[in-house]
């Protein structure tokens, strides 16, 4: 599906989910997922280059291979230690998204009500510092607005938003990015890669969701059931069946694109995807991989030229990581 969709290079995510932070066990999962890739890459190299570099993305592409790039999406594998953000380097981890659904111990989620630490840790202040020096990309989607405005205050190199798309679409949705960061971040030279999950997308998607959590988790209250109870499970199923989801379309994608376009130009945009994390909410026409060829003929329709759609594509991506790539050479690491 990715060779009938164009795509030659993914981040793979390497995503731990929050509560294994308080079992422990983030680090162990993180190097297995890894592992699992490294074996696939080993098992398939007629197919397969795990890349670390825009050189290698680009070598990879020539040679015909799909080009496995590694993003870390949850920084709680961290486990406070500097030192295990070097071993994730070595590993091949380009980019980390410095939180998921909840708080954790570098920084606040944009999930989470709590605000443990009122946006970076101290230790997350460390971390930023120390990926700008080893040419890891900081992710700042997930996280919270106090923790986005902490990080464009740190960072030396640009940051990406891996797969956030736009507020002013859903209003009150702290998940995505507001026109204000939009514009922080493209004066920092980052990219927002849009999310292509309905609710991320169109204000009704959005509301629908967030009325079905509701609804399960009252229900889930009134019940004192546990989180998984088959009861559960069945009512949400039920409430899902008796309340059909507005799905978005591909236009809608292009409507947030053309927004950044429209707001920072046409450096700082591309492609987020999600296609693995938002289930069964993707839009009419672009249900997986291989419907990518839908979102590029509807930019084009619109009039963008195939400079801007391979700036979109891809290398406005490349270039924020040849940019992380030079700051650490300057850094001498």
């Amino acid at each position: 599906r990715a060779v009938a969709g164009g795509l030659d290079a993914p981040f793979m995510s390497i995503y731990t989910p929050s509560e294994l932070e308080a079992e422990g066990r983030s680090k162990a999962v993180a190097d297995e997922l890894i592992d699992l890739m490294d074996a696939l890459a080993e098992r398939h190299p007629e197919r397969f280059v795990v890349a670390g570099t825009v050189a290698e993305v680009r070598a990879a592409a020539a040679a015909g291979k799909l080009a496995l790039l590694y993003g870390m999406e949850n920084g709680s594998p961290l486990e406070g230690s500097l030192a295990n953000l070097e071993h994730f380097w070595r590993r091949g981890v380009r980019y980390i998204t410095l939180t998921h659904g909840k708080d954790n111990h570098l920084c606040d989620s944009s999930y989470d009500r709590t605000h443990t630490h009122k946006g970076l840790s101290p230790f997350g202040r460390e971390v930023v510092r120390r990926m700008n020096e080893l040419g890891i990309l900081i992710d700042v989607s997930h996280i919270s607005d106090d923790t986005f405005w902490q990080v464009m205050e740190l960072t030396a190199t640009p940051v990406i938003a891996s797969h956030s798309s736009l507020r002013h679409f859903t209003p009150g949705f702290e998940r995505n990015l507001s026109d204000d960061m939009v514009r922080r971040l493209a004066e920092n030279g980052g990219v927002v890669q849009i999310n292509f999950g309905s609710s991320f997308l169109t204000e009704p998607a959005n509301q629908h969701a967030l009325q079905g959590f509701q609804a399960v988790e009252q229900f889930r209250q009134e019940r004192g059931l546990a989180e998984g109870a088959s009861e559960l499970e069945a009512f949400a199923a039920e409430w899902r069946a008796t309340h059909p989801f507005p799905y978005a379309t591909v236009a809608d994608v292009a409507d947030h694109i053309e927004r950044v376009i429209e707001l920072v130009g046409v450096e700082h945009v591309g492609f987020g995807s999600d296609f693995d994390g938002v289930g069964d909410t993707l839009p009419v026409g672009l249900k997986d991989v291989s419907m990518f060829p839908n979102l590029i003929a509807e930019l084009l329709r619109r009039g963008h030229s195939e400079h801007d759609l391979a700036l979109i594509c891809g290398e406005n991506v490349l270039r924020v990581m040849a940019a992380n790539e030079a700051y650490t050479r300057k850094a001498g690491n």
